[in-house]
């Protein structure tokens, strides 16, 4: 398998974790969305939409996240990302969509930078904005998480599913942007017992190829 990725994508961060928990091999092709290298013509011929990840699985391309994860789901059911019970699938890919529909496509990189230009905002409203938009949606998924999750350490039940594998890039985005996470203790813990799986460490921004050097 060959995943188009960057290192900062939210997006290509989910299905880095649901690679890795399913314990499946793969080689990282980069695209620097810094540099535009989504846009070059090659790539667009794979996925028109010129948006990372796009998984190529033996010739056959895949696009958007959450339809490659659950891709990954079927392919791979062990362990299974999604309940068993349809009522519970629904929940879980209500939770998911809510984080990867509502939340992210409002502050990805390419909204902020049409904020920034032609619209002309400063950096100090571009992050009003990154932080208005975190915390509306964070409020709803704070009570849903309250509600359905059994143990505290995943969004919903007691297992990791497809709402886990959106929450932490999310959470991970909120904290570039200093937001005040202080109203949302439970994505708080529960992306803090996440990040602390292997699967999701080995998925971090920081630990892939193409990030920046550490400062030393």
């Amino acid at each position: 398998m060959k995943l188009y990725t960057f290192w900062r994508s939210s997006a290509a961060f989910r299905v880095r974790i649901a690679l890795n928990l399913k314990g499946l091999a793969y080689e990282s092709v980069v695209k620097k969305l810094t540099r535009q290298e989504q846009l070059a013509a090659d790539y667009l011929a794979l996925n028109p939409q010129g948006l990372v990840p796009a998984l190529d699985d033996d010739g056959r391309v895949l696009t958007q996240s959450l339809a490659i994860i659950e891709y990954l789901d079927e392919l791979q059911p062990l362990p299974p990302l999604l309940p068993a019970d349809a009522v519970g699938r629904a929940r879980v890919r209500a939770l998911a969509a809510a984080i990867a529909c509502d939340i992210h496509p409002l502050n990805n990189l390419r909204v902020l930078n049409y904020l920034k230009d032609p619209l002309g905002l400063d950096e100090a409203a571009v992050t009003a904005w990154y932080r208005h938009w975190i915390a509306a949606g964070f409020r709803g998924l704070e009570e849903l998480a309250r509600r359905h999750s059994a143990d505290g350490r995943h969004l919903y039940g007691e297992t990791t599913t497809l709402a886990d594998v959106c929450l932490v890039p999310q959470v991970y985005n909120a904290r570039r942007y200093a937001c005040d996470l202080t109203p949302f203790p439970t994505l708080v813990a529960v992306s803090a017992a996440l990040e602390a799986l292997p699967a999701f460490a080995a998925a971090r921004p920081e630990a892939q190829p193409d990030a920046p050097a550490a400062p030393t």
